[in-house]
């Protein structure tokens, strides 16, 4: 499954990477998480509740950053195993380049799902990642831009 998209956030670039790269910060953003710990050069690990569809489960993943390049851009490569339910892993890149009223954030995001997630289809499935990613960037703006 592949995800993309661009949004304008009114913060110049280095305010919207240094969030980008907070805990605390993430945490508010991520949609059913509950605990998030971890930083740029360890890694992150979480634990986030989530349903898609029918099947409701605790994901626990860690997520660590490649090819940093900042405050322009880095690759996130994670995983997540919610039991029964199944798991996620893939990778996003993420860039980050200035534009007049603030810094333009694009993700491409390559993702797999297993297990009990995936005999959902990818139309179910492929819907609620659109939908988390929109709800997390969503939050990230109001977040940043205060």
């Amino acid at each position: 499954m592949e995800l993309s998209g661009t949004r304008t956030i009114a913060a110049d670039r280095e305010t919207v990477w240094t969030r980008l790269n907070d805990a605390e910060t993430l945490k508010a953003c991520i949609p059913g998480c509950e605990e998030l710990s971890g930083n740029v050069e360890d890694g992150f690990e979480a634990v986030v509740k989530q349903k898609v569809g029918p099947v409701k489960a605790t994901f626990k993943g860690a997520v660590r950053i490649e090819d940093l390049n900042p405050p322009e851009s880095y690759r996130l490569v994670g995983e997540g195993k919610g039991g029964v339910a199944g798991f996620a892993k893939g990778a996003a890149n993420v860039v980050l380049r200035e534009v007049e009223g603030g810094t333009e954030l694009t993700y491409d995001v390559d993702a797999q799902v297993g297990g009990k997630l995936a005999q959902l289809g990818n139309r179910i499935v492929g819907g609620f990642a659109r939908k988390m990613a929109d709800e997390f960037f969503e939050r990230f703006q109001a977040q940043v831009e205060g």
